[in-house]
């Protein structure tokens, strides 16, 4: 990732951000120091929660739209169109992506409400 940041001075600047697993760190740390102005880095280690995630596919007026879910144990927390099908429809079909969007929310909290 890059971010546009303020140094010291009130210079502009660019804070990048690379994440990557523990054993690959070193080479990009070198990557760094090689192919960028930089003086030094700063290394830190995060954690990540993640749900579990399940797919499922809705039928709609545009076509078959996959649902990516979230679930926290057995309470499902997300339900959301995967993007690039909805995309894909609404140029097959000359309509707002928002609208498939929309559509493909609407069919499936039909088939939950069953």
């Amino acid at each position: 990732m890059l971010t546009p940041v303020v140094m010291k001075k009130g210079r502009a600047g660019t804070l990048v951000t690379l994440l990557c697993d523990p054993e690959n760190s070193a080479a990009l740390e070198g990557f760094l120091l090689r192919e960028t102005s930089t003086l030094g880095i700063r290394i830190r280690q995060e954690r990540r929660s993640c749900l579990q995630r399940a797919h499922q596919t809705v039928a709609t007026p545009y076509g078959e739209i996959r649902i990516k879910t979230g679930l926290l144990g057995e309470e499902e927390i997300n339900a959301t169109p995967e993007f690039e099908d909805c995309r894909k429809a609404a140029a097959a079909h000359n309509v707002p992506v928002k609208l498939v969007l929309q559509s493909a929310v609407a069919a499936y909290q039909a088939g939950k409400s069953r």
